[in-house]
Order: C-alpha cells, then sequence, then structure tokens
C-alpha cells in the first residue's frame, strides 16, 4: 500500500502542480523534504543514544521483564504471537506509556526498539508481522492524557481557557485507540494483507537487508543478578518518596512547599487534575533516567558499560531511518506545496457543508497524517482566524490531539528494521486517524455547543 500511496502522492503532485502554476514551488517542495528529513534523523541522534542506553539497563536489570510480567494478560490478548516474557512486551509497554504523557521525546526511542525487539520474532523479513501492525496501530492512535502541544498554542494565542480540550482529547483518544485496535485486529485476517505461509527468505546463503539490521543490533542476554538486599528496598523506598514529595509539590503548590516559582505561578489557571498530570509528565524522564540506573546498580551490574553498549545503537539506528524518511517526506513536500491539499478541500467542500462538518478542519485532517509540523501549522492558522476560544479552534485542538503523523511514524519504525512490506498497518493508522477526526468534533459540538 505505502508503494501505491508515495507513487501517487508524486504523480499527483506534478500534475496539479503543472495545471496550477506552481512547478518551481514543487521543486522546493521535494528539496525542502529531502532537508527536513535528515534535520530530524540528526536530530534524533542524541535522544535516542540516552534512551537506549537507559532501556539496556532496565533489560539487563531485569526491569522490563517485571513489567511486561505484570501486564501480561493484556499484553498476551493484544500481541499473541509474542512471547510474555520477551523484551519485546516491556518495550512496548514504555512506549506506550510514554505516549500517553506526551512525552514524544522519549516515545520514538522506546518504540524503536520495540520494533527491533520485534523483528527478532519476525520469520519473513521485510514484511511486518501482526505485532508490529498492532504495535503501531495502538502507537498511532495513543489515548491522551495531557495533549500539551494543543494547550500550549491555545494559551499562547489567548485563550481564556487552553486546558478546556483536555477532556475532549482524552475521549477522542479513546475512540481512535478502540478504532485502530479493532481495525488492525479486523485487517490481519483480509486475504490480501495475510502474511505469506513460509518464510520470505530461504536457504543458507540467502540474507536480506532486514535480517542483517537484527543481527547488527543483537538483544542483550539477561545474566545471573544477586537480587535486592534490603539495604537496597531501602534505598529504593526514600527513592520513591522523594519523587513523591516533588509530585505532591509540584501538582498543589503550597501543600509542602513550592518547587519553583513557575509551579506557583500557573497554579491558579490550572486545576487540581491538570496541575497533576502536568507534574507526572515533567517527572516521568527525571525519574526513569535516574530510577533504571540505580536499581541496576543495586543489583551489581556495571552501569557505565552497560549504558554505552546500549548508547551505540542510537546512532546506528538514526542514520538507518534517513532513507525512509527522505523518501516519504520529498513525496509529502511537493504534494503540499502543488496545491494538492487546498484543491481536495475546495472539491469536498459542497458536501461537507451537507453534513455540517467544518470544511476548515479538511487541511489539518489531510495534513496530519503526513507531517506534524504542517498539520501544527494548519493548526495555528486556524486558531490565528477563528480565535482561541472559538470552537472551531477547540475542535482543531481536539483532532490534533486525538490524531498522528501516521506516515512518518510508520516510515521511521518500519525504516529502522528495513520493512518494505506494511500490510495493514497504514489502513489501520489512517482508519484510527478518521475515526479520531468525527469523534473530536461530535464530542467538541455535545460539550461545546
Amino acid at each position: 500500500m505505502l508503494n501505491y500511496i508515495w507513487l501517487g502522492l508524486i504523480l499527483f503532485a506534478v500534475i496539479i502542480g503543472g495545471f496550477s502554476g506552481h512547478m518551481k514551488e514543487l521543486t522546493d517542495g521535494a528539496v525542502g523534504g529531502a532537508k527536513t528529513a535528515v534535520e530530524l534523523a540528526i536530530g534524533l541522534i542524541g535522544i535516542m543514544t540516552l534512551w537506549l542506553g537507559v532501556m539496556r539497563l532496565a533489560e539487563k536489570s531485569g526491569l522490563v521483564q517485571i513489567l511486561a510480567r505484570a501486564l501480561r494478560p493484556i499484553m498476551r490478548k493484544l500481541f499473541p504471537d509474542v512471547p510474555p516474557d520477551h523484551p519485546a512486551m516491556g518495550s512496548m509497554i514504555l512506549n506506550i506509556a510514554a505516549n500517553m504523557l506526551g512525552l514524544s521525546n522519549a516515545a520514538t526511542p522506546l518504540g524503536l526498539r520495540a520494533m527491533k525487539d520485534l523483528e527478532t520474532l519476525n520469520r519473513h523479513p521485510g514484511t511486518a508481522t501482526n505485532a508490529m501492525c498492532t504495535f503501531l496501530a495502538i502507537n498511532t492512535s495513543s489515548v491522551q492524557l495531557l495533549p500539551i502541544t494543543e494547550v500550549a498554542i491555545l494559551a499562547s494565542a489567548g485563550s481564556k481557557q487552553p486546558t478546556v480540550i483536555i477532556g475532549t482529547a482524552f475521549l477522542a483518544t479513546i475512540c481512535s485507540n478502540i478504532a485502530g485496535i479493532s481495525a488492525v485486529k479486523l485487517l490481519e485476517k483480509v486475504r490480501a494483507f495475510r502474511l505469506p505461509q513460509e518464510p520470505v527468505s530461504t536457504g543458507e546463503n540467502k540474507t536480506s537487508s532486514a535480517e542483517s539490521v537484527t543481527q547488527s543490533v543483537t538483544l542483550p542476554t539477561q545474566i545471573s543478578l544477586p537480587p535486592l538486599t534490603p539495604f537496597g528496598y531501602v534505598v529504593l523506598l526514600i527513592f520513591g518518596l522523594c519523587f513523591a514529595v516533588f509530585l505532591v509539590s509540584m501538582a498543589f503548590p503550597g501543600v509542602l512547599w513550592p518547587l519553583s516559582q513557575t509551579a506557583t505561578a500557573e497554579a491558579p489557571t490550572q486545576n487540581g487534575l491538570v496541575r497533576f498530570v502536568n507534574a507526572i509528565s515533567l517527572l516521568a524522564v527525571p525519574f526513569l533516567i535516574s530510577f533504571f540506573p540505580l536499581y541496576a546498580a543495586l543489583r551489581k551490574l556495571k552501569v557505565y558499560e552497560e549504558f554505552v553498549e546500549g548508547a551505540k545503537e542510537g546512532f546506528n539506528t538514526a542514520i538507518r531511518i534517513i532513507p525512509f524518511l527522505v523518501t516519504i517526506l520529498v513525496a509529502v513536500g511537493m504534494f503540499r506545496a502543488a496545491g494538492g491539499i487546498v484543491l481536495i478541500t475546495d472539491l469536498l467542500r459542497p458536501a461537507l457543508n451537507f453534513i455540517h462538518f467544518p470544511p476548515e478542519l479538511v487541511p489539518l485532517w489531510i495534513m496530519r497524517p503526513l507531517s506534524g509540523s504542517g498539520s501544527m501549522a494548519v493548526f495555528s492558522d486556524i486558531v490565528k482566524n477563528a480565535g482561541p476560544d472559538n470552537i472551531l479552534s477547540r475542535m482543531a485542538a481536539t483532532v490534533y490531539g486525538s490524531t498522528e503523523t501516521t506516515f512518518y511514524v510508520i516510515s521511521v519504525y518500519f525504516g529502522s528494521v528495513a520493512i518494505r512490506r506494511s500490510r495493514h498497518a497504514i489502513a489501520a493508522g489512517l482508519i484510527a486517524d478518521g475515526v479520531g477526526v468525527i469523534a473530536s468534533v461530535i464530542i467538541c459540538r455535545l460539550v461545546f455547543g
């Protein structure tokens, strides 16, 4: 499917650009897309190096296995093809949790690690497994507890109630998440999307690029470590209490003491629930970065050496995804610059008016699966023109928070393990996005009138 979509974007961009006289803009869009792809990949190197190092400590110390066992019943239902104690289970759980908290910088490296773990179970190199497609469907339709970006844009535009869309975005993402999981489970049974009966690669001398990627990223083997001592449990208890104090102080300034002037200054404009979720989001990364090494050290693991070994994977992975990012972002840049999105909006306007769907949201709907920066620009433009407290702006904020850059995510995640046949992952992601958009409009009409 990705082959046809990519080719279609380029061909339609050239045709539309030729008839509209936007050939120069089309060329600029292609060059700009390639430049953006490389900048994104290079920007990922540092954060991926950090998180893959932290993940190695979590794996070698046994934390990932503990987390996977705790959520085994749910994960076994969603991923029946993945062994319950496989490292992929823990990686996926951490990625899903990071996405729910809005920790995009942490979520992407964790998701890439999950894809590498899942690739070790892939009997058909180059083809996405059912587990990979399910993981991406959950990833692209993740439930959002706090849509930080949307709230920030509304607040910067002068909204009197920028946090009012938290509830609508939460409900809309629940709808999109259910739709995404349902779609991926149903589509995997369709004949056109079924896995081949036999592995694609057979014979001793046949090694695909996906196999070479898997071989170059060897998962750390679980070694025998001594159990935690009573002293270790005391240290972890003190560590947990410290973060509990930090959480209470940030979520409810004045109860203990104000940790920062910022937290105290923002307190009057936010309700308790928003402050609590925001505090969790702010503390999640420092907690994980410090807790994993501490736990590993208490189990007598050489934390520095293991962190470095895990961090080495970050650079290689970031470089490996550049061709896939360039491919998709060039096509998206050409289609956008040629005026394809504007043309589709104009064609659909009469039908949308008939069903009372705001045509102003169509560019955001189309752009969101293709480009994060492009969709943010469209969202910001809607807020600027309609006003930050207009129902249209709140709909746009909810749409932005309940959808995902599906093509970008699939390109990055599948590109990291050289997956070329995406099967039903794109269809499931787009279905989830569509349900998220429709649910956003309906929920906002019910809530805001």
